[in-house]
């Protein structure tokens, strides 16, 4: 019985792919949770893990292309197993798709050295072993995943069609560089790989200091490092031609611009400015310094420990537009917008009104640290209630974000400003911040966000309140 391997849905919000990389060969021995390639999804670098045991067949699906969640991009079969009907019913029939393992890696040799390039573009998840992914979605994100790989028989009948996917490059196996495997395979970490990329550092000329010889991230500072910084600039830098270049968008620019049309216009938003007066923050800040690093804090950890607690005290406003119905919470989960190469992602903070600032604080240095890493998993980018944007260490002092539907509202952060400010009839200088909530006019109405952000300002204007 062949398995047929999917384009799955590794996000909940995924409705296709990039094939970033094959990790695995036609011809490979795969066995069931064999990670057999890198899919970029619309928020980070998965891993596509083997559904069925068997060899790698057939490669339907390039380096470098798009599929749809759905799609069939792979077969795996017995070595002796006719896969012709299933090859040219997915739309990759290909001369020798029928064939003994032997006559395909002969025939497929010389394609073998346009692989190398591929190797280094991608930007993936520096992670040595393979997990396979959840398949199951939250209801209140409205999407389901598609299916896994399923098997199926050889035969034609009653397997299910796909647009025609590009030809794929087949595999020969090259001598090992310095970081090589025994198969050929450059042994290096994917961040690696796209650090490499990023400085224009070729990985076959470096020397792995990882376990077996992996090349690992150290080894490519070394190595930019040692490298005369004019010839990497020149490297790294795109050949420029014509007036324009053309860049097609990445899985996660699409969704963005999905989303947002789905936000901007069809929500009737309205927004609602508040300054806060942080001159009780900056001395709380500096004595839980001087007791030590652990106890050290940044103003955007205490803004989010705010907001979780003012959310935790107006659940009208920790709610969600389903359409036909509001869903109000009864706990916190707060979403944090992390700015990383290719767009924003937010992760999640579950039950963040519960845990103690330090504790909050942590989390949040250690997820913002996975998603600029692209290291993320479904489950915690997705099911936030309300979220929060702060652009203020970028020295934008106001600003409106756009919601991310269903949420029914998000907090935008701006700058710390030292202000001339009438305290007691006397002018002194403050340390004031500027915030921005964008309310979906649905869920919440004008009064509501503002009594919301009367608990806020009470809240960061008196810190001490949420140290507990």
């Amino acid at each position: 019985m062949a398995t047929k391997v999917f384009m799955e849905a590794l996000s909940p919000t995924m409705e296709e792919g990039r094939l970033v990389k094959w990790l695995k060969n036609e011809g490979d021995q795969i066995a069931s949770g064999d990670t057999l390639a890198e899919v970029e999804t619309d928020k980070a670098i998965m891993e596509l893990v083997a559904r069925g045991d068997g060899v790698l067949r057939k490669r339907l699906l390039e380096e470098g292309g798009t599929a749809p969640v759905g799609q069939v991009i792979g077969v795996i079969a017995a070595p002796d197993e006719d896969v012709a009907a299933l090859v040219a019913e997915a739309g990759g029939g290909g001369a020798g798709a029928g064939a003994p393992p032997q006559q395909q890696d002969a025939a497929a040799a010389p394609a073998a050295q346009d692989r190398s390039a591929a190797d280094t573009i991608a930007q993936t998840r520096e992670q040595a072993g393979a997990s396979p992914v959840p398949q199951t979605v939250s209801q209140s994100q409205g999407e389901a995943s598609t299916p896994p790989q399923q098997k199926v028989a050889a035969a034609p009948a009653g397997i299910s069609g796909s647009a025609p996917p590009a030809q794929p490059s087949a595999p020969a196996a090259p001598a090992a560089p310095a970081g090589g495997a025994g198969d050929g395979r450059l042994r290096s970490s994917p961040l690696a790989r796209r650090l490499a990329s990023e400085r224009g550092l070729d990985l076959g000329a470096i020397q792995g200091s990882g376990p077996g010889g992996r090349i690992i991230r150290r080894d490519i500072e070394a190595a930019a490092t040692a490298a005369p910084p004019a010839a990497a600039g020149a490297a790294a830098a795109p050949a420029r031609e014509g007036d324009y270049s053309d860049v097609p968008l990445s899985q996660m620019r699409k969704t963005i611009a999905r989303r947002l049309s789905e936000s901007i216009g069809p929500v009737p938003t309205f927004y609602l400015t508040a300054e806060f007066d942080l001159t009780r923050v900056s001395e709380m800040r500096t004595a839980m310094a001087e007791l030590g690093k652990e106890f050290k804090v940044s103003v955007n950890d205490i803004v989010l420990k705010a907001v979780a607690v003012a959310l935790s005290q107006h659940p009208e406003v920790n709610a969600h537009w389903l359409g036909d119905k509001i869903r109000y919470f009864n706990r916190v989960h707060l979403g944090m917008a992390v700015a990383i190469e290719d767009g924003l992602i937010t992760p999640v903070i579950f039950d963040a009104d519960r845990k103690r600032l330090s504790e909050l604080s942590a989390e949040a240095r250690e997820l913002a640290t996975r998603a600029r890493e692209r290291k993320l998993k479904p489950e915690e980018f997705t099911g936030s209630t309300f979220s929060v944007s702060n652009l203020g260490m970028f020295g934008i002092d106001q600003f409106t974000a756009i919601i991310n539907p269903p949420e029914a509202g998000i907090l935008a952060v701006g700058g710390i400003e030292e202000k001339p400010v009438i305290v007691n009839g006397e002018m002194v200088v403050r340390k004031r911040m500027r915030v921005t909530m964008s309310c979906d006019h649905r869920v919440i109405d004008g009064a509501t966000g503002a009594k919301f952000l009367q608990t806020l300002r009470r809240l960061i204007e008196n810190p001490l309140m949420l140290v507990y």
